[in-house]
């Protein structure tokens, strides 16, 4: 077991099997050094884990476990890529969106759930720019959805 995959073990946590695409496109590629994942839903298996929007049908602490696992499904995505994400030197950005009710504005909150683990898991190497917003529709009615930028 690698140092990333052992922390997150001590978090009880784990990498799942790299979910496959929802539709036509590739889940992540590579491009030089980048490695950029498509948008991440929160499965775990075949199962969404959190439909609904955040400040109506689900709570903040709802969409901070969402952003966790779309993480752990990206960073599956990475490991696919790379064949471990001890081959990571720097994550480079996180997008997330977050499906939002009328008034709902704690989106950076959300997403600091994603952030925080990556800091956790990579040290400085962790350290990245972001995007949240909110957004009125997503695709499955996910709550959170996520990319991920790497650099190997």
């Amino acid at each position: 077991m690698n140092l990333i995959e052992q922390k997150l073990h001590e978090l009880d946590l784990a990498l799942p099997t790299a979910p496959p695409p929802v539709g036509f496109y590739v889940p992540v590629i590579r491009t030089g050094q980048l490695i950029i994942t498509s948008g991440q839903l929160p499965f775990i298996g075949k199962q969404l884990a959190f439909a609904g929007k955040l400040g109506a049908d689900l709570h903040e602490e709802d969409g901070c476990n969402a952003a966790r696992i779309c993480l752990l499904n990206a960073l599956a995505q990475v490991k696919a890529c790379l064949g471990s994400l001890e081959q990571v030197r720097q994550v480079v950005r996180v997008e997330g969106y977050v499906l939002s009710a009328p008034g709902f504005s704690n989106q950076p909150q959300v997403l600091n759930a994603a952030s925080e683990l990556l800091v956790h898991l990579f040290g400085d190497r962790g350290r990245h720019v972001r995007t949240a917003v909110g957004v009125a529709e997503m695709p499955l009615n996910a709550a959170v959805q996520l990319a991920l930028w790497v650099e190997a």
